[in-house]
């Protein structure tokens, strides 16, 4: 895994693109999008609290909310957020504004969490991940839908990163599939599940679950799984 260096953080192009995120999302990527909310509904249940992290406009939330009791859906964006809200949506859907990497929900709060295309665009996805495990119940589920680029040759990879950092976006990190994978499993989670699906970016969908939990003291330890 290469990290890479940039700005602190995506959150003004994340502003502007919230006009545009359902246009580019559901005419580019429409069946993955709808092929991971399936994926991801197959692997819940009806008794299960589902919170979502990096949301954007909620077409994931929106997409499993029949698959759980409820989905909390949240995005460091505001605009993002203002543009979910806008969308109908069920009753046991609800979004609002947090940091993936300081989230303010209890421990042990949710049954799943979701992170979905996003872990390699957050300036530090190990501390994202290490939040995700402290408001998860013991062993409960991760989904983490990522963008893969590290196998891709790097003429096409320095010029799609030459492109969008020309319109203020930049990836903070890139991994192989099975890259990826590693990555998930050294945070203190067991991968279950995960391939390659067909899209217009390469796109690894992966299910885990949590493998470590805090202690009275608060030192994360391993549990089976």
């Amino acid at each position: 895994m290469t990290e890479i260096r940039g700005e602190p953080d995506n959150k003004r192009f994340w502003g502007r693109y919230s006009k545009f995120y359902d246009f580019g999302a559901l005419h580019v990527s429409k069946d993955a999008y709808g092929q991971v909310a399936r994926m991801i509904s197959e692997s819940l249940g009806p008794e299960m609290d589902v919170l979502e992290v990096a949301t954007g406009t909620g077409l994931i939330a929106l997409g499993i909310a029949g698959a759980a009791r409820s989905v909390t859906a949240t995005d460091f964006s505001e605009e993002m957020i203002a543009a979910a809200k806008r969308k109908p949506a069920p009753d046991n859907v609800t979004f609002s504004v947090a940091d993936a990497t300081a989230l303010s929900f209890a421990d042990a709060s949710f049954d799943a969490v979701i992170v979905s295309n996003a872990l390699h665009i957050m300036p530090a996805p190990v501390k994202a991940l290490a939040e995700i495990r402290r408001v998860l119940k013991p062993n409960g589920l991760l989904f983490a839908p990522t963008f893969s680029q590290g196998h891709i040759k790097r003429f096409a990879w320095n010029l799609n990163a030459m492109i969008l950092k020309l319109i203020g976006f930049q990836a903070y990190s890139k991994w192989t599939p099975e890259e990826f994978v590693r990555f998930v499993n050294a945070n203190g989670f067991l991968a279950d599940r995960w391939q390659v699906l067909k899209a217009a970016f390469p796109l690894v969908y992966l299910e885990a679950h949590l493998t470590q939990q805090r202690d009275a003291r608060g030192v994360h330890r391993r549990v089976s799984g």
